[in-house]
Protein backbone atom coordinates (compact mmCIF):
# COMPACT_ATOMS: atom_id res chain seq x y z
CA UNK A 1 0.00 0.00 0.00
CA UNK A 2 1.11 3.57 -0.80
CA UNK A 3 0.13 6.30 1.67
CA UNK A 4 0.18 10.08 1.18
CA UNK A 5 0.89 11.72 4.54
CA UNK A 6 0.18 15.40 5.20
CA UNK A 7 3.38 16.17 7.11
CA UNK A 8 2.29 19.62 8.31
CA UNK A 9 -1.10 18.86 9.82
CA UNK A 10 -0.63 18.10 13.51
CA UNK A 11 -0.15 20.58 16.35
CA UNK A 12 3.55 19.68 16.55
CA UNK A 13 4.18 19.13 12.84
CA UNK A 14 6.27 17.90 11.20
CA UNK A 15 8.02 15.95 13.98
CA UNK A 16 5.30 13.37 14.81
CA UNK A 17 4.57 12.85 11.10
CA UNK A 18 8.20 12.21 10.18
CA UNK A 19 8.85 9.86 13.09
CA UNK A 20 5.51 8.10 12.59
CA UNK A 21 6.23 7.59 8.89
CA UNK A 22 9.62 6.06 9.67
CA UNK A 23 8.06 3.75 12.28
CA UNK A 24 5.34 2.67 9.84
CA UNK A 25 7.91 1.81 7.17
CA UNK A 26 10.20 0.01 9.62
CA UNK A 27 7.24 -2.04 10.89
CA UNK A 28 6.04 -2.80 7.34
CA UNK A 29 2.63 -1.16 7.72
CA UNK A 30 2.85 -0.04 4.09
CA UNK A 31 5.22 -0.24 1.12
CA UNK A 32 5.63 3.45 0.35
CA UNK A 33 4.91 6.81 2.01
CA UNK A 34 4.72 10.15 0.24
CA UNK A 35 5.73 12.65 2.93
CA UNK A 36 4.12 15.89 1.78
CA UNK A 37 5.23 19.31 3.00
CA UNK A 38 8.14 21.74 3.04
CA UNK A 39 10.85 19.74 1.30
CA UNK A 40 13.91 21.25 2.97
CA UNK A 41 12.47 20.84 6.48
CA UNK A 42 11.35 17.26 5.90
CA UNK A 43 14.63 16.10 4.38
CA UNK A 44 16.57 17.62 7.27
CA UNK A 45 14.31 15.90 9.81
CA UNK A 46 14.53 12.52 8.02
CA UNK A 47 18.32 12.55 8.35
CA UNK A 48 17.87 11.77 12.06
CA UNK A 49 16.39 8.32 11.35
CA UNK A 50 17.41 4.95 9.98
CA UNK A 51 15.01 3.53 7.37
CA UNK A 52 14.85 2.27 3.79
CA UNK A 53 15.35 5.50 1.84
CA UNK A 54 13.47 4.14 -1.19
CA UNK A 55 10.25 3.80 0.83
CA UNK A 56 9.75 7.42 1.92
CA UNK A 57 9.49 10.02 -0.85
CA UNK A 58 9.35 13.71 0.03
CA UNK A 59 6.87 15.72 -2.05
CA UNK A 60 7.30 19.48 -1.83
CA UNK A 61 4.29 21.53 -0.71
CA UNK A 62 5.30 25.00 0.55
CA UNK A 63 1.95 26.07 2.02
CA UNK A 64 0.23 24.98 5.25
CA UNK A 65 -3.44 25.00 6.26
CA UNK A 66 -3.52 25.93 9.93
CA UNK A 67 -6.16 25.14 12.54
CA UNK A 68 -7.28 28.80 12.38
CA UNK A 69 -7.81 28.87 8.61
CA UNK A 70 -11.30 28.76 7.14
CA UNK A 71 -11.90 25.13 6.17
CA UNK A 72 -13.73 25.58 2.86
CA UNK A 73 -11.79 28.66 1.73
CA UNK A 74 -8.31 27.28 2.44
CA UNK A 75 -9.17 23.93 0.85
CA UNK A 76 -10.03 25.75 -2.38
CA UNK A 77 -7.36 28.47 -2.42
CA UNK A 78 -4.27 26.83 -0.91
CA UNK A 79 -3.58 24.45 -3.79
CA UNK A 80 0.08 24.10 -2.78
CA UNK A 81 -0.67 23.19 0.83
CA UNK A 82 0.55 19.87 2.22
CA UNK A 83 -3.05 18.69 2.73
CA UNK A 84 -4.32 19.47 -0.77
CA UNK A 85 -1.20 18.10 -2.50
CA UNK A 86 -1.48 14.86 -0.48
CA UNK A 87 -5.14 14.45 -1.45
CA UNK A 88 -4.28 15.13 -5.11
CA UNK A 89 -1.73 12.29 -4.99
CA UNK A 90 -4.54 10.01 -3.80
CA UNK A 91 -6.94 11.34 -6.44
CA UNK A 92 -4.45 10.60 -9.23
CA UNK A 93 -3.98 7.05 -8.01
CA UNK A 94 -0.37 7.54 -6.96
CA UNK A 95 -1.34 6.85 -3.34
CA UNK A 96 -3.93 4.37 -2.06
CA UNK A 97 -4.96 6.52 0.93
CA UNK A 98 -4.26 9.86 2.56
CA UNK A 99 -3.61 10.59 6.25
CA UNK A 100 -3.79 14.00 7.90
CA UNK A 101 -3.81 15.22 11.52
CA UNK A 102 -4.71 18.71 10.37
CA UNK A 103 -7.79 20.92 10.50
CA UNK A 104 -10.69 18.41 10.40
CA UNK A 105 -12.96 20.79 8.52
CA UNK A 106 -10.27 21.43 5.92
CA UNK A 107 -9.58 17.68 5.54
CA UNK A 108 -13.27 17.11 4.95
CA UNK A 109 -13.67 20.05 2.57
CA UNK A 110 -10.55 19.27 0.53
CA UNK A 111 -11.44 15.55 0.38
CA UNK A 112 -15.00 16.37 -0.70
CA UNK A 113 -13.90 18.84 -3.39
CA UNK A 114 -11.13 16.62 -4.74
CA UNK A 115 -12.39 13.06 -4.31
CA UNK A 116 -16.16 13.62 -4.43
CA UNK A 117 -18.95 11.65 -2.78
CA UNK A 118 -19.90 8.11 -3.69
CA UNK A 119 -23.01 8.17 -5.89
CA UNK A 120 -26.23 8.41 -3.79
CA UNK A 121 -24.33 9.30 -0.60
CA UNK A 122 -25.84 12.47 0.84
CA UNK A 123 -23.01 13.34 3.26
CA UNK A 124 -19.74 11.67 4.27
CA UNK A 125 -19.26 10.81 7.95
CA UNK A 126 -16.24 10.30 10.18
CA UNK A 127 -16.36 6.65 11.30
CA UNK A 128 -14.32 5.94 14.42
CA UNK A 129 -13.42 2.51 15.84
CA UNK A 130 -14.18 2.97 19.54
CA UNK A 131 -12.78 0.64 22.27
CA UNK A 132 -15.26 -0.92 24.72
CA UNK A 133 -15.31 -3.61 27.41
CA UNK A 134 -15.93 -6.34 24.83
CA UNK A 135 -14.99 -5.22 21.35
CA UNK A 136 -14.54 -2.22 19.10
CA UNK A 137 -17.67 -0.29 18.13
CA UNK A 138 -17.99 2.00 15.14
CA UNK A 139 -19.32 5.45 16.05
CA UNK A 140 -20.39 7.79 13.27
CA UNK A 141 -20.53 10.67 12.77
CA UNK A 142 -17.90 12.07 15.17
CA UNK A 143 -17.44 15.51 13.68
CA UNK A 144 -18.05 15.90 9.97
CA UNK A 145 -21.70 17.03 10.15
CA UNK A 146 -22.91 19.06 13.13
CA UNK A 147 -26.43 19.44 11.71
CA UNK A 148 -28.12 16.38 10.23
CA UNK A 149 -31.42 15.23 8.76
CA UNK A 150 -32.97 11.80 9.52
CA UNK A 151 -31.93 10.53 6.07
CA UNK A 152 -28.29 11.33 6.89
CA UNK A 153 -28.42 9.21 10.05
CA UNK A 154 -29.98 6.39 8.04
CA UNK A 155 -27.06 6.43 5.61
CA UNK A 156 -24.58 6.64 8.48
CA UNK A 157 -26.15 3.44 9.83
CA UNK A 158 -25.68 1.67 6.50
CA UNK A 159 -22.08 2.93 6.15
CA UNK A 160 -21.28 1.86 9.72
CA UNK A 161 -22.79 -1.56 9.16
CA UNK A 162 -20.69 -2.05 6.01
CA UNK A 163 -17.57 -0.89 7.90
CA UNK A 164 -18.21 -3.37 10.74
CA UNK A 165 -18.73 -6.23 8.27
CA UNK A 166 -15.68 -5.49 6.13
CA UNK A 167 -13.17 -4.14 8.66
CA UNK A 168 -14.21 -5.83 11.93
CA UNK A 169 -15.45 -9.13 10.45
CA UNK A 170 -18.84 -8.84 12.18
CA UNK A 171 -21.28 -10.96 10.19
CA UNK A 172 -24.49 -9.23 11.30
CA UNK A 173 -23.55 -5.91 12.97
CA UNK A 174 -25.95 -4.62 15.61
CA UNK A 175 -26.81 -0.99 14.85
CA UNK A 176 -27.97 1.39 17.59
CA UNK A 177 -29.16 4.99 17.61
CA UNK A 178 -27.79 7.21 20.38
CA UNK A 179 -30.61 8.77 22.38
CA UNK A 180 -31.60 9.84 25.90
CA UNK A 181 -33.52 6.63 26.50
CA UNK A 182 -33.96 3.13 25.09
CA UNK A 183 -37.68 3.61 24.42
CA UNK A 184 -38.78 4.42 20.86
CA UNK A 185 -40.56 7.54 22.09
CA UNK A 186 -37.41 9.10 23.61
CA UNK A 187 -35.27 11.73 21.89
CA UNK A 188 -35.64 14.99 19.97
CA UNK A 189 -37.35 15.37 16.59
CA UNK A 190 -34.26 14.26 14.69
CA UNK A 191 -33.81 11.08 16.73
CA UNK A 192 -37.51 10.12 16.59
CA UNK A 193 -37.63 10.62 12.82
CA UNK A 194 -34.36 8.74 12.32
CA UNK A 195 -35.62 5.89 14.52
CA UNK A 196 -38.66 5.48 12.25
CA UNK A 197 -36.41 5.21 9.18
CA UNK A 198 -33.93 2.82 10.81
CA UNK A 199 -36.57 0.41 12.05
CA UNK A 200 -37.92 0.08 8.49
CA UNK A 201 -34.51 -0.38 6.85
CA UNK A 202 -33.94 -3.97 5.69
CA UNK A 203 -30.26 -3.41 4.94
CA UNK A 204 -29.20 -3.22 8.59
CA UNK A 205 -29.72 -5.06 11.86
CA UNK A 206 -31.22 -2.20 13.85
CA UNK A 207 -31.56 -3.09 17.54
CA UNK A 208 -32.99 0.19 18.84
CA UNK A 209 -31.81 3.14 20.88
CA UNK A 210 -28.78 3.17 23.15
CA UNK A 211 -28.06 5.53 26.05
CA UNK A 212 -24.76 7.24 26.77
CA UNK A 213 -24.16 5.07 29.85
CA UNK A 214 -23.91 1.99 27.63
CA UNK A 215 -21.39 3.35 25.14
CA UNK A 216 -18.40 1.60 26.70
CA UNK A 217 -20.11 -1.70 27.48
CA UNK A 218 -19.81 -3.12 23.97
CA UNK A 219 -23.50 -4.10 23.70
CA UNK A 220 -23.68 -3.02 20.06
CA UNK A 221 -21.42 -2.83 16.99
CA UNK A 222 -22.41 0.46 15.35
CA UNK A 223 -23.61 3.64 17.08
CA UNK A 224 -25.24 6.35 14.98
CA UNK A 225 -25.43 10.04 15.94
CA UNK A 226 -24.94 13.47 14.41
CA UNK A 227 -21.44 14.95 14.25
CA UNK A 228 -22.02 17.46 17.03
CA UNK A 229 -23.02 14.80 19.57
CA UNK A 230 -20.39 12.35 18.31
CA UNK A 231 -17.57 14.84 18.68
CA UNK A 232 -18.68 15.77 22.20
CA UNK A 233 -18.75 12.05 23.11
CA UNK A 234 -15.26 11.48 21.73
CA UNK A 235 -13.68 14.42 23.55
CA UNK A 236 -15.57 13.72 26.78
CA UNK A 237 -14.33 10.13 26.88
CA UNK A 238 -10.77 11.24 26.08
CA UNK A 239 -10.91 13.88 28.82
CA UNK A 240 -12.43 11.46 31.34
CA UNK A 241 -9.71 8.90 30.64
CA UNK A 242 -6.95 11.48 31.13
CA UNK A 243 -8.54 12.65 34.40
CA UNK A 244 -8.92 9.10 35.72
CA UNK A 245 -5.28 8.29 35.03
CA UNK A 246 -4.15 11.59 36.59
CA UNK A 247 -6.17 10.87 39.75
CA UNK A 248 -4.84 7.31 39.95
CA UNK A 249 -1.25 8.52 39.54
CA UNK A 250 -1.76 11.12 42.26
CA UNK A 251 -3.18 8.54 44.68
CA UNK A 252 -0.47 6.00 43.91
CA UNK A 253 2.15 8.53 45.05
CA UNK A 254 0.55 9.36 48.40
CA UNK A 255 2.48 6.94 50.64
CA UNK A 256 4.44 3.69 50.60
CA UNK A 257 1.31 1.53 50.91
CA UNK A 258 -0.19 3.21 47.81
CA UNK A 259 3.11 2.72 45.95
CA UNK A 260 3.07 -1.01 46.70
CA UNK A 261 -0.54 -1.11 45.50
CA UNK A 262 0.49 0.71 42.34
CA UNK A 263 3.23 -1.83 41.68
CA UNK A 264 0.83 -4.75 42.13
CA UNK A 265 -1.86 -3.17 39.95
CA UNK A 266 0.48 -2.01 37.20
CA UNK A 267 -0.54 -4.73 34.65
CA UNK A 268 -4.20 -3.72 34.99
CA UNK A 269 -3.35 -0.02 34.87
CA UNK A 270 -1.20 -0.55 31.79
CA UNK A 271 -3.92 -2.57 30.02
CA UNK A 272 -6.59 0.04 30.77
CA UNK A 273 -4.38 2.90 29.58
CA UNK A 274 -3.61 1.12 26.33
CA UNK A 275 -7.27 0.29 25.72
CA UNK A 276 -8.41 3.91 26.15
CA UNK A 277 -5.42 5.54 24.44
CA UNK A 278 -6.47 7.38 21.27
CA UNK A 279 -3.02 6.81 19.78
CA UNK A 280 -3.82 3.09 19.53
CA UNK A 281 -6.45 3.59 16.83
CA UNK A 282 -4.56 6.46 15.19
CA UNK A 283 -7.23 7.89 12.94
CA UNK A 284 -10.79 7.66 11.62
CA UNK A 285 -12.11 7.15 8.10
CA UNK A 286 -14.05 9.89 6.37
CA UNK A 287 -16.53 7.40 4.92
CA UNK A 288 -18.72 7.91 1.88
CA UNK A 289 -16.12 9.47 -0.44
CA UNK A 290 -14.37 8.13 -3.54
CA UNK A 291 -11.20 7.46 -1.61
CA UNK A 292 -9.66 6.67 1.77
CA UNK A 293 -9.06 9.91 3.72
CA UNK A 294 -7.99 9.22 7.31
CA UNK A 295 -8.45 11.98 9.88
CA UNK A 296 -6.02 11.82 12.81
CA UNK A 297 -6.10 13.75 16.09
CA UNK A 298 -4.47 17.19 16.05
CA UNK A 299 -2.48 16.18 19.16
CA UNK A 300 -1.19 13.03 17.46
CA UNK A 301 2.25 11.80 18.43
CA UNK A 302 4.44 9.52 16.31
CA UNK A 303 2.63 6.41 17.56
CA UNK A 304 -0.76 7.83 16.55
CA UNK A 305 0.54 8.74 13.09
CA UNK A 306 2.02 5.27 12.67
CA UNK A 307 -1.30 3.65 13.61
CA UNK A 308 -3.23 6.03 11.35
CA UNK A 309 -1.04 4.84 8.48
CA UNK A 310 -1.72 1.26 9.55
CA UNK A 311 -5.52 1.69 9.47
CA UNK A 312 -5.29 3.60 6.17
CA UNK A 313 -3.40 0.68 4.60
CA UNK A 314 -5.86 -1.84 6.02
CA UNK A 315 -8.93 0.01 4.72
CA UNK A 316 -7.39 0.61 1.28
CA UNK A 317 -6.37 -3.04 1.02
CA UNK A 318 -9.86 -4.25 2.01
CA UNK A 319 -11.56 -2.69 -0.99
CA UNK A 320 -14.00 -0.94 1.34
CA UNK A 321 -14.63 2.03 -0.98
CA UNK A 322 -15.51 -0.17 -3.98
CA UNK A 323 -17.86 -2.23 -1.84
CA UNK A 324 -19.58 0.94 -0.61
CA UNK A 325 -19.93 2.13 -4.22
CA UNK A 326 -21.49 -1.16 -5.31
CA UNK A 327 -23.91 -1.14 -2.39
CA UNK A 328 -25.16 2.42 -2.77
CA UNK A 329 -25.34 2.27 -6.56
CA UNK A 330 -27.47 -0.88 -6.32
CA UNK A 331 -29.71 0.71 -3.70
Amino acid sequence: MRIALDAFGSDNAPFPEVEGAVQAINENYCQLIYLVGKEEVLKRELEKYFYDKSKIIVVDAPDVISMDDSASTSARTKKNSSLVVAIELHKRGEADAIVSAGNTGAVMAASLFTLGRVKNILRPAIALPFPTQRNNEIILDVGANVDCEPEHLLQFAVLGSLYARIMLDVEEPRVSLLSIGEEDSKGNKLIKAAHSLLIQCKEINFVGNIEGKDLLRGVTDVIVCDGFVGNVILKTVEGAALSIFAIMKEQFQKDWVAKIGALLSYPVYSYLKKKLDHTEYGGALLAGLNGVPIVAHGRSNAKAIKNAIKIASKIADSGFVNKVKLHFEEV
